[in-house]
């Protein structure tokens, strides 16, 4: 009997035992084995999200989706995800979060892209999201794009393509033996061209030969043009040109100097003018006010000289002095 209960209670224990291993095995893997502080962010698209998909810190996980709650915002549906992670965890302010597979075959998972700001979130704030991007998707957008390539792009190209071939083709069709026989026509004048320029080709090579003997004695004239003695007199006749230049600039020189002092003339003459006209004024002024007695003056000397003319005819004596002769008339 007592060894039944031993029995029992060993069994017991170790149901016990396992119960708690299990609740343990369960918390460790829903990560929720310890105090936590919640945070939410919003996605258009929560294709694989849901309650326990694990939350990743730069490839270490910290927590877990506990909520996906949908929203209507603006006239269009958001969802918010809450989400819990380990308390104390720092999560700078400008991090994003994003919805995204760890490998290729592994589930989705919310993985926070660590930001540089010092500044930490505060538990219950929203943290940024970020545009989901897997493989699947970015082969599916490629897709898209490819097919959005050719309905723009390649069946407008084809059927371009395609026309232009078709009018090549009528081209060839209708106007092939019309373009043939002007080729033949074209062939033909060529070879007439080429018999005549073969004809043409000795009088060309004598003309070459007569053109290349004149130039060779324009050379020899030139060269005797260029002899010692040309050079020393075209020397000279450069060194008198420059001689004449020289003097020529001399000249206008001089002529500048004219021209500035008849400018000078023609444009400050005014204060000389002015001062001659004011002496000729004072001058005339000055004569009209002593004509009279001027006139006087010489209307006196006039007659003494009239006096003194007949007194020397009457007795010239009176040049050296002597007494007047007597007058015998009475």
């Amino acid at each position: 009997m007592r060894y039944s209960k031993i029995n029992y209670l060993v069994v017991g224990l170790f149901v016990i035992a396992m119960i708690v291993a299990a609740v343990g095995s369960i918390a460790v893997l829903t990560g929720r084995t310890g105090a936590v502080d919640p945070y939410y962010t919003v996605y258009d698209n929560v294709t694989g999200v849901k309650f326990g998909t694990q939350v990743i810190y730069e490839g270490f996980p910290i927590g877990q989706v506990e909520t996906v709650t949908p929203e209507q915002k603006n006239g269009r549906m958001e969802f918010r995800v809450d989400f819990s992670i380990q308390r104390g965890w720092r999560i700078p302010e400008d991090s994003q979060i994003e919805i995204a597979a760890p490998s290729l075959l592994s589930s989705v998972a919310l993985q926070v892209h660590a930001g540089v700001s010092r500044t930490a979130l505060e538990p219950g704030e929203r943290v940024n999201s970020r545009d989901a991007s897997s493989v699947f998707g970015a082969v599916s957008s490629l897709a898209d794009q490819v097919a959005l390539i050719i309905e723009s792009d390649a069946k407008p190209l084809i059927r371009e393509v395609t026309g232009t071939f078709q009018e090549i083709k009528r081209f060839i069709g209708q106007d092939g033996r019309v373009l043939a026989g002007d080729v033949q026509k074209l062939i033909g004048d060529s070879k007439s061209l080429i018999a005549d320029i073969q004809r043409r080709i000795p009088r060309i090579t004598s003309n070459i030969e007569t053109f290349t003997e004149e130039l060779s004695s324009a050379s020899r004239e030139v060269s005797k043009i260029a002899s010692p003695q040309n050079r020393k007199l075209v020397e000279e006749i450069l060194a008198q040109m420059e001689a004449s230049t020289h003097k020529f600039d001399d000249v206008l020189k001089s002529m500048d100097k004219v021209l500035e002092d008849v400018d000078r003339l023609a444009v400050d003459p005014k204060a000389d003018i002015e001062t001659i006209l004011g002496e000729s004024r004072y001058v005339v002024e000055s004569l009209s006010r002593h004509i009279d007695s001027i006139n006087q003056n010489m209307e006196s000397a006039a007659r003494n000289m009239n006096e003194f003319s007949r007194q020397i005819r009457a007795n010239p004596g009176l040049l050296l002095g002597s007494s007047p002769q007597p007058d015998n008339s009475r």
